[in-house]
C-alpha cells in the first residue's frame, strides 16, 4: 500500500458493504459511527480551459463538491464532474472504493480545507467496504495535495 511504501500511519477500518446500498458515503458513515464531516468522498472531475485536465476532489460526505470551488482552485473556467465508467478506468477503482491513494495514474488531488480542522479523516481505501483513517496533512505531504474551500451544505 503507497501509506505503508511512505511511512504514513493510517488505520483501516473494515466494514459489510450491503450490494443494495448506493449511498456509498452514508454506509460507511453509518457502519463506522463516524461523524459525517468527518469522512471524505473522493470524487473525479473534468476541467475545462486551464489547469490538469483531470482530477480528484476530496469532500466531506456530509456535503457536495461546488464545481465552480474546484474550477477556481484549479486555475480552470470550468469543472464537470467525470461519469460513474471515466471515474473507474482512470482510477482504477469502482465507484463508492474510489480512493485519493494509489490511483491507477495518480490525479491531481484537491483537498477540501474542513479536512484541516480534524486530527484524522477517513476516506475510501480502494473498495467498497473499506475505509482509511489518516491525517490530513500526511494525505496533503504524500499526495502533493492542494488545500480549499470545495464543498457546500
Amino acid at each position: 500500500m503507497a501509506l505503508t511504501a511512505a511511512g504514513v500511519r493510517f488505520v483501516v477500518h473494515e466494514y459489510e458493504h450491503d450490494p443494495a446500498n448506493t449511498h456509498y458515503g452514508d454506509e460507511s458513515v453509518a457502519a463506522l459511527g463516524v461523524a459525517a464531516d468527518r469522512v471524505f468522498k473522493t470524487l473525479i472531475a473534468h476541467l475545462d480551459g486551464g489547469g490538469e485536465p483531470t482530477v480528484c476532489a476530496v469532500v466531506p460526505v456530509a456535503g457536495q463538491l461546488d464545481l465552480k470551488a474546484l474550477a477556481q482552485a484549479a486555475g480552470a473556467k470550468k469543472a464537470r464532474l467525470a461519469d460513474a465508467p471515466t471515474a473507474e478506468r482512470l482510477t482504477g477503482y469502482v465507484v463508492g472504493g474510489i480512493s485519493p491513494v494509489g490511483q491507477r495514474r495518480q490525479l491531481p488531488v484537491y483537498l477540501d480545507a474542513s479536512a484541516r480542522t480534524f486530527e484524522t479523516i477517513l476516506v475510501s481505501g480502494g473498495r467498497r467496504g473499506l475505509s482509511i483513517e489518516v491525517a490530513a496533512g500526511d494525505l496533503v505531504g504524500l499526495l502533493g495535495a492542494h488545500v480549499a474551500r470545495l464543498a457546500r451544505s
